[in-house]
């Protein structure tokens, strides 16, 4: 499996739909066999355990085919129960350390950080295997009012060697200057899915941007 802090060449992070279409496996066998993937971030809103369940055994045997991680979105306990590879955390979720401690030391732990250097640094010293720093452009998926600048990934790239990823707005034609300034990994949702020619074509375009940065 696929380890999504491992530091590496800018791969491409994707997060699924807060609400996961009946087509949504197809589309995401098509984006994961399109080219390499390092991880795959459940994101659900407002929904019950086994909700969160029965998505988990559904991504699960795909991202194993494809050797990509799956992660869980705020909630670490779920990763644990359901067989996933780690979870993510945000600001309004649960504290780093307390994440840790649930995933214990050999699942996978990301931490989103927003604007602030003090957060990411926190996080790192509390047991993140990787920070998020966005948003970087307009979102639609996620509206946090926080916006963060390219010269912050080029800080911690430089001083830092915990991985990071850059998140928010993030498409084929605006992500060169991130790739530039450091980012091992650019989380990606409607650049994917939403791509008028299908999610397989959408990780292509990113590759090849990524490629050209």
């Amino acid at each position: 499996m696929t380890d999504p802090a491992a530091k590496r060449d800018c791969q491409i992070y994707l997060l699924t739909p807060a609400l996961l279409p009946p087509d949504f496996s197809e589309k995401l066998k098509a984006a994961l066999g399109a080219g390499e993937i390092a991880a795959l971030q459940l994101r659900l809103k407002n929904c019950e355990e086994d909700d969160w369940k029965r998505a988990i055994e559904l991504l699960r045997p795909i991202t194993a085919t494809y050797n990509v991680a799956l992660m869980i979105n705020d909630r670490p306990d779920l990763a644990v129960a359901y067989g996933a590879d780690g979870a993510h955390v945000g600001g309004e979720d649960m504290a780093v350390a307390q994440a840790r401690k649930i995933l214990g030391p050999n699942l996978q732990l990301g931490a989103s950080c927003y604007n602030s250097r003090d957060l990411a640094m926190t996080a790192g010293e509390d047991g993140a295997d990787y920070i998020a720093f966005g948003s970087f452009f307009p979102s639609s998926s996620k509206a946090t009012g926080i916006t963060s600048d390219v010269e912050l990934l080029n800080w911690w790239s430089e001083m830092m060697e915990l991985p990071v990823v850059a998140i928010g707005g993030i498409t084929a034609q605006n992500c060169a200057p991130l790739v530039r300034a450091g980012a091992n990994f650019l989380a990606v949702i409607s650049a994917v899915w939403d791509h008028p020619q299908g999610s397989a074509q959408g990780v292509r375009e990113m590759q090849q941007a990524i490629t050209q940065a």
